[in-house]
């Protein structure tokens, strides 16, 4: 039976609570389980003890019977020195989509005609009052 270690959501509208449980892959998310094995209050502050509670010893279990953990639960594994968890990276988060791309390359080419177009202005200006000075 494949088996995961992921959380059942319990509380009311808007006030969260889970329970870290380990439950067979395919019954539902708030139904049935094997066992709990800790708890998660997301509304208690981040440095509270109270925020995430595990039962280390039936963690160590259920991991070393093959139980994998949902990547919110190996956040906590990860924190709780249970488990290595590696860090992701999306270098792609952070480019711009297609259209902003051709908005900014537009508007620095524009820019650099404007500025080309000063520079020519000037230069003609400054031959101008030569001339007259002569």
């Amino acid at each position: 039976m494949a088996t995961k270690i992921r959380l059942a959501r319990g509380g009311s509208k808007k006030r969260p609570y889970y329970r870290i449980v380990v439950a067979d892959i395919r019954a539902p998310r708030d139904g049935r389980f094997i066992e709990k094995v800790g708890s998660y209050n997301p509304m208690l502050p981040k440095d509270s003890e109270e925020r995430v509670k595990l039962d280390v010893e039936r963690v160590q279990y259920w991991l070393g019977t093959g139980a994998q953990p949902t990547d919110r639960v190996a956040r906590f594994l990860d924190a709780a020195g249970l488990l290595k968890r590696e860090a992701r990276n999306n270098p792609k988060k952070a480019q711009l989509g297609r259209k902003a791309q051709e908005r900014l390359d537009a508007k620095k080419q524009a820019e650099e005609e404007a500025a080309a177009a000063a520079a020519e202005a000037a230069a003609a200006a400054e031959g101008g009052e030569e001339a007259a000075a002569e």
